[in-house]
């Protein structure tokens, strides 16, 4: 008689791990984009070029696509890298968030913070709240960009940047914010010029005014750009400033009306007796300025508090025409 016997199968079952990239290899990644070659990068990193190009090397085999296109004139991120270079600094600076919780000195934001400042805000915002950090978050290291909002937003997105002092409006929907403060903006007018005489001005008074401005990618471009359409004055395109100081200048001979923010008014206009300011009866004449950084940030509390700091500095600091936000 045929007698049936189980037979029982070992199967060894063998789970594969999913590679996951190492801290070095998108550190090494994010030095090569950031400096656009590799012997730059590896100095950076303290390590030798052959172990820097190897580890990215290894990153991209083990990923199946190719990271640095290593043939053009100068070394940059393929398409792919630039997807995954965001993601990278991410990661890195989740981590460096994690060695600064830690730490036994923490200061209370985090260590070091990479802030970005519009130029028409920083010079003239940031002394007072700078003093104010100093007092009350004692060994706060800062270091401080300074560039036009359109240049700073995908600075912060990308992690160039942690965050950044700017006028609203924000283009980048993947950017969150908190109110610093609602600042007023004038019209600066010649002091022999015709409207000169009004105390305050109706929009429609500026048609075929010739209106001067910061250039392109500075918010007051697209304020005056506004007020333009709507009023009938003329930008100045055959000149932008590079500066409200220039422009000023170029306001005090008759050259055209221009808006000034109120912070730079209170820091420069003390003896300006060439440039009268004057409101629009009929124009929104304000700003809000805001700290803004990524969302998800790991270090969005410390965004928070400094937003805080920032609001109670201006309220001690009292600037004509400056109101901070009350929370």
């Amino acid at each position: 008689m045929l007698k049936y016997i189980d037979c029982i199968a070992t199967i060894d079952i063998i789970y594969v791990m999913p590679y996951r990239p190492t801290h070095r290899q998108l550190e090494y990644l994010v030095a090569v984009a950031d400096h656009g070659h590799f012997g730059v990068a590896a100095r950076a990193c303290h390590v030798s070029q052959p172990t820097l190009s190897a580890q990215l090397k290894l990153m991209e085999d083990r990923l199946g696509v190719v990271l640095i296109d290593r043939g053009a004139a100068t070394v940059q991120p393929t398409p792919a890298g630039q997807t995954l270079l965001p993601l990278a600094r991410s990661v890195l600076e989740t981590l460096d968030e994690m060695v600064r919780l830690a730490g036994d000195a923490d200061t209370g934001l985090g260590g070091l913070i990479r802030l970005g400042v519009a130029p028409t805000v920083g010079p003239y915002l940031l002394p007072s709240v700078l003093e104010y950090l100093q007092e009350h978050v004692p060994g706060l290291e800062l270091y401080i960009r300074e560039e036009r909002p359109a240049q700073l937003e995908p600075a912060v997105r990308e992690g160039v940047l942690d965050c950044a002092l700017t006028p609203l409006p924000l283009r980048d929907e993947r950017l969150v914010h908190e109110e610093i403060c609602q600042e007023r903006i004038y019209l600066g007018v010649p002091v022999r010029h015709p409207l000169a005489g009004l105390a305050e001005i109706p929009g429609a008074a500026l048609g075929g005014e010739r209106m001067l401005t910061l250039g392109r990618g500075h918010r007051l471009y697209d304020e005056v750009q506004a007020l333009c359409a709507v009023s009938g004055a003329a930008m100045g395109e055959d000149y932008e400033g590079t500066s409200l100081d220039a422009i000023r200048q170029m306001v005090s001979i008759g050259m055209g009306l221009s808006l000034f923010p109120a912070a730079y008014v209170a820091s420069e206009f003390g003896k300006e007796r060439r440039v009268l300011l004057r409101e629009l009866s009929d124009w929104p004449m304000q700003r809000r300025v805001v700290l803004a950084w990524r969302a998800g940030s790991p270090r969005q509390l410390h965004f928070q508090r400094l937003a805080i700091l920032a609001r109670n500095a201006l309220s001690s600091a009292v600037l004509e025409g400056v109101e901070p936000v009350s929370r």
